[in-house]
């Protein structure tokens, strides 16, 4: 846990914080650097306090891909115990 993923700036978010692996859930959080924020596939929400302003916490299973900000798909390839495997790509 603890692990961070940077992602472009064209995405919406910051870098993306693995905060914990558990019941076959992926939690992740991560700073929003837009103006808005929308998610689909996965559960979360914005305005997460952060050091810097707002932020968005995600809870994303193995399965189909989430869209987030209608420009970044994220998939959790596969969970293994403490570990995750991560899919972040653009849409489409």
């Amino acid at each position: 846990m603890g692990d961070v993923v940077t992602v472009p700036e064209k995405y919406g978010l910051g870098p993306i914080k693995v905060t914990a692996i558990t019941g076959g859930e992926v939690e992740m959080t991560a700073p929003l650097t837009g103006s808005g924020y929308s998610v689909s596939g996965c559960s979360g929400g914005g305005s997460v306090s952060s050091a810097g302003g707002g932020g968005v916490r995600l809870s994303c299973g193995e399965g189909p891909a989430a869209t987030l900000n209608d420009a970044m798909s994220l998939k959790v390839v596969e969970i293994l115990d403490t570990a995750a495997v991560l899919r972040i790509e653009p849409v489409g």
